[in-house]
C-alpha cells in the first residue's frame, strides 16, 4: 500500500490500522504524507512528536505493529517495487480505469491512494500498470481516501469475496 501526499494524520493512522488488520506487508508513506517519528527523523522533535500523536489517535497502536516506511520520493519507491516484481495500481477515477469488482489482482501488487480531495497526480498515474475505480451509486463523486483504500485492499486480499 502506498499513501501519497495525504494531508491528514488521522487518515494515515486509520490507513495503518486497516492495513495491519488486513495483513498488508508494508505501507509506504510518500510525498508530504505525515508519518510517525523515526530514529533518523529530520523534523524538529516537537513536530515529529505532534504528528506521531495525531497518527496514534486513529492507528491505536498500528503505527508500531504495521510495517511502514517513509520516502519523500514516490518514484524511488515505485522503481524499487517494480524491480521486486510488483505491479503498481492506483485507486482513482479515470477514463481508462478498471472497475474494482472486475479487477483481478496479480500476485504482487502495490496499491496507491492519493490526496484526499484531488486524488492521485497525473504524473504518478502515468507510472501505474492499472488504474482501479470504485463504482459509485449515490450522489457523491468519491469516497474518503481510507475507505477507498480499505475496499481496494480487501478486494485484493480476498478477490473472490468481492467478485460480481
Amino acid at each position: 500500500m502506498i499513501a501519497h501526499n495525504l494531508r491528514s494524520a488521522h487518515n494515515v493512522g486509520s490507513l495503518l490500522r486497516t492495513a495491519e488488520g488486513l495483513g498488508i506487508t508494508c505501507v509506504y508513506l510518500t510525498g508530504y504524507t505525515p508519518h510517525p517519528a523515526t530514529h533518523e527523523d529530520s523534523r524538529l522533535p516537537h513536530e515529529a512528536l505532534k504528528t506521531t500523536r495525531s497518527i496514534s489517535k486513529t492507528a491505536l497502536g498500528a503505527e508500531t505493529s504495521q510495517n511502514w516506511k517513509f520516502s519523500a520520493d514516490i518514484s524511488e519507491v515505485l522503481s524499487t517495487l517494480r524491480a521486486d516484481g510488483y505491479e503498481i495500481s492506483a485507486v482513482e477515477q479515470a477514463d481508462q480505469s478498471v472497475a474494482l469488482p472486475d479487477f483481478v489482482p496479480p500476485p504482487k501488487l502495490a496499491l496507491i491512494v492519493g490526496r484526499e480531495v484531488e486524488g492521485v497526480e497525473g504524473e504518478v498515474l502515468e507510472q501505474c500498470n492499472t488504474i482501479i475505480e470504485i463504482p459509485m451509486h449515490g450522489k457523491k463523486e468519491s469516497y474518503n481516501v481510507v475507505h477507498a483504500a480499505a475496499m481496494a485492499m480487501y478486494h485484493c486480499r480476498y478477490p473472490g469475496a468481492t467478485q460480481k
